[in-house]
C-alpha cells in the first residue's frame, strides 16, 4: 500500500487481528490538583493511577497521577482526541484531531502533522519509553512517528469493520498495538497478544500497567474496566457529563 510521511512521521493502514478485552468495572477519585505523580523505588512509575482526558481538553487524574495543566477553557481549533504520559509520569501530551500537540509538565515537542492535510482524523497517541518521541494514529489505522518513535507496520485488509480508537506502545518501545472500539487489537513489532475477557461496550482507549500484566480500558462516559494487576478507582465528580476521549497510565 502507499505510504506518506510528515516530519519524522509515517502513516500506514492496519489490518485487524482480534483480541477480546475485559468486562466492565468501575473507576476513581482524582489525586489533589498540582500533586506530583509518585514513583516506585528506582524512579519508575508507581502503576497506581491514570489520567483521562475530555474532548474539551479537561484532564482528570486518578490515584497517584498528578495534574500538570490542560487547554480546557481556551480556544481549541479541533477537539482533543487522546493523550500519552511521559516515562517519568511528571507530564503528558494531549493530541487534537488535526494532529496538534499540547505538552504539559516534562512533555517535549517532537513534531506533528498539525496544519497539514490528513486523509482521516487523528484519534490517539502513545509515547516512546525514552520520552523523546511519540506515535499518532488516525481512524483508518495510519501511524505517524515523531522523535525516536520507530515504524513497525500497519497493513490494510480492506475489510476492517471496527474503527481504530487509539495506539498502545510496548514497554520496550519496539512495537505497538492499534486498538479498535471493541477492544480488539492489531499487534506490530514486539507487541504480543494478551488473554482477556470480552469487553461489552465501545472503548476510547487502553493503558497498560508498568508490569505489563494489567490494563485499564476507558469508555467515553469515563467508566474504566480493569484487567490483571490494574487497580480500579471511582471517578471524580468533575468528570460527570464529560465526553472522555483518551486514557494514559502511570
Amino acid at each position: 500500500m502507499g505510504a506518506s510521511r510528515g516530519g519524522r512521521g509515517r502513516r500506514r493502514r492496519v489490518a485487524w487481528i482480534g483480541l477480546a478485552a475485559v468486562a466492565l468495572l468501575s473507576v476513581a477519585p482524582s489525586a489533589p490538583v498540582g500533586a506530583a505523580a509518585p514513583t516506585a523505588p528506582g524512579g519508575s512509575p508507581s502503576g497506581q493511577g491514570y489520567w483521562l482526558v475530555g474532548s474539551d481538553g479537561s484532564v482528570f487524574n486518578f490515584g497517584d497521577a498528578g495534574s500538570y495543566g490542560s487547554p480546557a477553557g481556551g480556544h481549541l481549533a479541533k477537539p482533543v482526541v487522546g493523550m500519552a504520559a511521559t516515562p517519568t509520569s511528571h507530564g503528558y501530551w494531549l493530541v487534537a484531531s488535526d494532529g496538534g500537540i499540547f505538552g504539559y509538565g516534562d512533555a517535549g515537542y517532537f513534531g506533528s502533522p498539525g496544519g497539514g492535510h490528513l486523509a482521516q482524523p487523528i484519534v490517539g497517541m502513545a509515547a516512546t519509553p525514552t520520552g523523546h518521541g511519540y506515535w499518532l494514529v488516525a481512524s483508518d489505522g495510519g501511524v505517524f512517528g515523531y522523535g525516536d518513535a520507530g515504524y513497525y507496520g500497519s497493513k490494510a485488509s480492506g475489510r476492517r469493520k471496527k474503527q481504530v480508537v487509539s495506539i498502545l506502545a510496548t514497554r520496550s518501545g519496539h512495537g505497538y498495538w492499534l486498538v479498535a472500539s471493541d477492544g480488539t487489537v492489531a499487534p506490530y513489532g514486539d507487541a504480543a497478544f494478551r488473554n482477556t475477557h470480552t469487553y461489552d461496550r465501545p472503548i476510547i482507549g487502553m493503558a497498560l500497567t508498568p508490569t505489563g500484566q494489567g490494563a485499564w480500558l476507558a469508555a467515553s462516559d469515563g467508566t474504566v474496566a480493569t484487567q490483571g494487576d490494574a487497580p480500579p478507582y471511582p471517578p471524580p465528580p468533575a468528570a460527570a457529563g464529560r465526553t472522555i476521549v483518551g486514557i494514559a497510565g502511570l
